[in-house]
């Protein structure tokens, strides 16, 4: 695996690459950093800085990013899916339209993304925080979400995920018994 530095990322960026698949990018800063349509896939993104960044439309596919900053990114339509996302800040993130299909986002912070649309089927969501997210038309089937906070989430359908107990459900939220 490749290792490249912040610096040397946005370098090629600028000059037109966009395939950086299976690179080591481990606690880059690259805050604000406009990367849409760039090719991240099976990279290591580990504690990664990216807060304001733009990832739309990028391939992060399988991609490493425990612990990574994300707040406030857009990630519209990105391919996040297989991505291992525990613990991770992606509050205030956009996530519309965002293939999310098999992540582990166990632990991750989501208070106020906007998830609308997104395709999480299978995903791990365990003790998230989803505290006021939008999950308009978001696909959860079979979606772990054990412990997960959706306090004031907004249009959430939780009939084909897999809760428990320990699940906080948005107020007025009505189970299937």
């Amino acid at each position: 695996m490749q290792h490249l530095s912040a610096e040397e990322l946005l370098a090629q960026y600028a000059s037109g690459k966009r395939n950086f698949s299976e690179i080591n990018l481990i606690q880059a800063n690259l805050f604000e950093a406009n990367l849409s349509d760039v090719n991240l896939q099976q990279s290591n993104l580990q504690e990664v800085y990216l807060p304001y960044a733009n990832l739309s439309n990028a391939n992060l596919c399988q991609a490493q990013f425990p612990a990574a900053q994300l707040g406030n990114a857009k990630l519209d339509r990105a391919d996040l899916s297989e991505a291992n996302l525990q613990n991770a800040n992606l509050s205030r993130a956009s996530l519309r339209y965002t293939n999310l299909k098999g992540a582990d986002l166990s632990g991750a912070n989501l208070q106020g993304a906007d998830l609308y649309n997104a395709d999480l089927s299978c995903a791990d969501l365990r003790y998230a925080d989803l505290t006021g997210a939008n999950l308009e038309e978001a696909k959860l089937d079979s979606v772990q979400v054990t412990g997960t906070n959706f306090y004031r989430a907004k249009r959430v359908d939780l009939s084909k995920a897999k809760y428990d107990r320990t699940t906080i459900f948005p107020d007025g939220y009505r189970r299937d018994s």
